[in-house]
């Protein structure tokens, strides 16, 4: 089991503690509706130090990325990022990433549960190229601040005038006197930023971001809502809508896929894959009353069953229960009842169109 920097931190501010991807990280302080609030409202500081981070050096690090991501890399601008998918022979999803690109290097952020599986993908495939590939998730620290104050509280602790960062780019700066990488993305339908520095100053980052907030109502939350927000802002999740049984058409990505860039490992599957018509297709549902639909929930319509629930909730934004799922691509039209079948009952569904969320 690994800890990130901010471990301690998180017990004494009674954290609750789980296991995740082989991470003790914290779910929740408060509780999850509280926290997912906050981050709607003001802002949430999340300790995403699990995630991986994965270094490219060398003349062809572009090159390599290219053969094994499903977008045009080397078109990639130097302080742009962008979301990527890495594909199996299949056209199979092996993890949803995202590439930042830089002077002298590239840089991948994997999901915690494939940084092994991804190192080992990409590692047996460097042998033609003139790249190193170095895992630095040890070495450093990475949060998230998220939430419509979070350019705010984030300006009051770093030089790099942050109005020049647009949505889905980076740049490198130092941050607490250390070089750092500041990045605004996000996983939760706000505004927000993330920063990657070394692990020996995450905690004091972690600290001078609580205080520097504290009167915009700056709080720490955990794992828990931040999936309630993603799923809200109908983003998928690895292991709930993306796995190697789904490619990226069927997943609702095509945007992520460039079938032009290059010769990327699955893409003549894809190809074959964007012509298929019948293919399911990932929509979103809101149910009657306040029942959860879990995953693998089956859905019907009428007495055919024609699909599976993959991640489910009850949306405090919305105060309803919803749910994304996979459905036969006849009943995906927005407007069209289902039934989900929840412990043997059925609740009536409509299904809508993602996001179920989006900020102003």
């Amino acid at each position: 089991m690994h800890r990130t920097e901010c471990y301690d931190w998180h017990v004494a501010h009674d954290g609750r503690m789980v296991e995740f991807a082989d991470w003790e990280m914290p779910v929740q302080y408060t509780s999850i509706v509280a926290e997912h609030r906050v981050v709607r409202m003001r802002a949430g500081l999340f300790d995403i130090a699990h995630m991986g981070r994965l270094r490219f050096v060398g003349p062809d690090a572009g090159r390599f990325l290219d053969a094994h991501v499903t977008i045009d890399v080397t078109a990639i601008k130097v302080g742009q990022v962008r979301y990527a998918l890495v594909t199996n022979e299949a056209g199979g999803i092996l993890d949803d990433v995202l590439v930042y690109r830089f002077d002298r290097s590239f840089l991948m952020v994997v999901n915690a549960s494939n940084r092994e599986k991804i190192i080992s993908w990409l590692s047996t495939r460097v042998t033609d190229f003139d790249v190193t590939v170095d895992d630095i998730t040890f070495e450093q620290f990475m949060l998230a601040i998220q939430g419509p104050l979070a350019a705010e509280i984030v300006q009051g602790v770093v030089d790099v005038e942050l109005t020049r960062l647009k949505y889905y780019t980076a740049i490198e700066t130092s941050v607490v006197g250390v070089p750092a990488i500041i990045s605004r993305t996000g996983y939760t339908g706000e505004d927000g930023f993330e920063i990657i520095l070394s692990s020996t100053r995450g905690l004091q980052l972690w600290e001078m971001l609580l205080e520097c907030g504290a009167d915009q109502g700056l709080q720490a939350a955990g794992l828990g809502c931040r999936d309630t927000l993603r799923l809200e802002a109908g983003m998928p999740l690895y292991g709930h809508e993306l796995d190697e049984s789904f490619d990226p058409f069927t997943a609702g990505l095509s945007f992520a896929v460039k079938l032009d860039a290059g010769d990327f490992v699955g893409r003549n599957a894809l190809v074959t894959a964007k012509a298929k018509t019948n293919r399911p297709r990932r929509i979103g549902l809101v149910l009657e009353g306040r029942r959860i639909a879990r995953e693998e929930s089956p859905i019907f319509a009428q007495q055919n069953e024609v699909g599976r629930v993959t991640s489910g909730t009850f949306s405090p934004t919305m105060e309803k229960a919803i749910a994304m799922a996979y459905v036969d691509p006849a009943q995906a039209e927005p407007g069209n009842k289902l039934e989900v079948d929840i412990r043997g009952k059925r609740v009536p569904a409509k299904v809508v169109k993602l996001p179920f969320y989006s900020r102003s």
